[in-house]
């Protein structure tokens, strides 16, 4: 099949499928006289697995390490819920982050009246935001600032 059949079978885009393929998360297509990439049952497959792997959050890194231990029948499932544990904990730090620029922005939106005069504390608070870091990174190199820091500044 041709990378649009196989887009279609895999609801993977040829685009992706071919970034898949540079990265080396697919193998190279085998290629038809004229050039054109062809795919397999076992290429759509693979798709499959890179999409279910992308819609639960992992990285393209570690979509390869399961790749790796979904190929090696000699693998042990404590590798693989290893891995799956260590992601939930990165998505446990994300939402904590998410949560903390929800608090901040539910801040700044109820000091907002929301009406027809030009002063708004959202604004004002991303241009002092701005200021300060543009103040920073021309002292000294720019240090990144947790969320909560963020969200403290906001007040």
């Amino acid at each position: 099949m041709n990378i649009g059949e196989a887009a279609s079978a895999s609801g993977v885009s040829a685009k992706m499928i071919r970034h898949y393929e540079g990265v080396g998360l697919l193998p190279p297509a085998s290629r038809t006289s004229t050039g054109y990439r062809q795919y397999n049952d076992k290429d759509v497959g693979r798709l499959l697995f890179i999409r279910h792997s992308r819609d639960l959050g992992f990285s393209l890194e570690q979509i390869g390490e399961l790749l790796d231990l979904w190929q090696n029948r000699g693998r042990s499932s404590r590798q693989v819920k290893a891995l799956a544990q260590a992601h939930i904990a990165e998505l446990g730090e994300k939402l904590e982050e998410l949560q903390e620029m929800r608090g901040a922005l539910e801040s700044l939106v109820h000091c907002c009246n929301g009406d027809d005069r030009p002063d708004c504390p959202i604004i004002e608070s991303l241009a002092s935001e701005a200021a300060v870091r543009s103040r920073a990174t021309t002292t000294h190199a720019p240090q990144k600032e947790s969320p909560a820091k963020r969200r403290q500044f906001a007040r």
